[in-house]
């Protein structure tokens, strides 16, 4: 009667393994980016490592500072280009490639019954294609390179059961926000997160991983999504390897459950300086915008660009308004069907593929006094540069709200 997370550590440890229960695990993928394996490296010499234990399934893709900002930042990207060729690693995504957490879903990595560790917290984006896929630090990752293996605890795990249908103008990332602010910002430290109901089979892939992506907003270990024809569709010809899907057994042992019910949910939006802090947008409808971002790991894939410039097309943005797409395909695509035309039209600024403005790094930092409603998944104090208020919303609301220069209703312009 094990979980998800149960039956994929046991694969991975060679052993049955139940809650609790500490593992040491086999790792089928390894990713970190320009900001993590810089320090992943550096323990990794300092462990006295020679050589990665398999080229073949480290990913590196270089997302957070994309271009370099400064020569220091220039410097140590290239430090990590040449460790890339001296251990012969030949998964790296160089810059404008794209998100480190779209750039894996596109390429094949994150599969069904896999264990795909990331260092970065939001890796358990993953989890939307049935894997066991979770965050870790850059000592942890070092030990990956070397052997490429991990000690674990496994998870006790939490079910969601989303019913309904989403109305028009309200989207994954409003169902995401609704679910964190009923959970808590740490109702689910350390714990698994399945996530089941017509809700939930309804979500196309993307939006599945926006909504694993932030299952970490909850302190969850790892959000997963029982793998479906939705998603064996999306890996045809994508797979990097043969995969086998995990589910839950029917008398598995859950910790908690929570059951939601999406069809009455109106647009949602977080306020500084919490994610949690989720309320419906008409309580912050109003709210004066300095910026808008609309992007990263969170919500910068096609389908999200899509409905923003649905919005924008033949319109005009009120405020400064910035795009970026997740990755290269996803710029490349929306150039292609007129997407960025449109929002360049409408007075956005696209700018290339990467994080950017989310963690604060550039192409969009906001300073003390400047209010900016981002489609990210993060709105801590000083996250997009020191002082500022950050709103968290969909690309709906961002894009409604653009267009008013103030916090709107998507569907008062849809």
């Amino acid at each position: 009667m094990p979980t998800i997370s149960e039956k994929i550590l046991s694969r991975a440890s060679g052993k049955p393994a139940a809650a609790d229960d500490f593992v040491i695990a086999d790792i089928d993928y390894a990713m970190a980016h320009d900001g993590t394996s810089v320090l992943a490296v550096k323990a990794f010499n300092e462990m006295g490592a020679k050589k990665v234990w398999n080229p073949k399934r480290i990913i590196i893709p270089f997302d957070h500072i994309a271009p370099a900002n400064n020569e220091n930042a220039a410097k140590l990207q290239q430090n990590i280009r040449n460790w890339v060729k001296e251990q012969g690693i030949t998964n790296f995504f160089d810059v404008g490639e794209g998100i480190c957490h779209q750039v894996l879903p596109e390429h094949g990595f994150a599969l069904p019954g896999k264990l795909v560790i990331g260092a970065d917290s939001h890796s358990c984006t993953y989890g939307a294609f049935g894997a066991f896929a979770t965050g870790v630090g850059a000592t942890d990752m070092a030990e990956i390179f070397a052997t490429g293996k991990l000690w674990l605890r496994v998870p006790r795990t939490i079910k969601i059961i989303v019913e309904g249908k989403l109305a028009r103008g309200v989207s994954s990332k409003d169902m995401t926000l609704y679910i964190i602010k009923n959970v808590g910002a740490d109702g689910a430290n350390y714990k698994a997160i399945e996530y089941y109901g017509d809700a939930i089979n309804e979500l196309s892939m993307p939006e599945r991983m926006t909504l694993c992506n932030m299952s970490i907003e909850m302190g969850a270990k790892t959000g997963i999504v029982p793998p479906d024809e939705k998603t064996f569709e999306y890996l045809k010809g994508k797979a990097q390897e043969k995969y086998t899907p995990v589910y839950a057994d029917k008398d598995a042992q859950y910790c908690e459950e929570y059951n939601f019910d999406v069809n009455d949910l109106e647009p949602q939006v977080a306020k500084p300086h919490e994610v949690d802090n989720v309320v419906g947008v008409r309580e912050v409808e109003g709210t004066p915008l300095d910026q808008v971002f609309i992007g990263s790991c969170t919500n910068g894939r096609y389908e999200d660009l899509e409905a923003v410039a649905g919005i924008l097309k033949g319109k005009k943005v009120r405020v400064r308004t910035i795009v970026l797409p997740a990755s290269r395909s996803v710029l490349i695509k929306a150039t292609e069907s007129g997407i960025i035309a449109a929002l360049l039209k409408a007075g956005v600024i696209v700018a290339p593929p990467g994080c950017g403005p989310c963690l604060g790094a550039h192409m969009g930092v906001i300073c003390e006094g400047e209010t900016c409603l981002s489609t990210s998944n993060r709105n801590f104090k000083g996250r997009m540069g020191a002082g500022g208020l950050i709103y968290l919303s969909s690309p709906e609301t961002a894009a409604a709200s653009a267009l008013r220069g103030e916090i709107a209703d998507p569907r008062e312009v849809l």
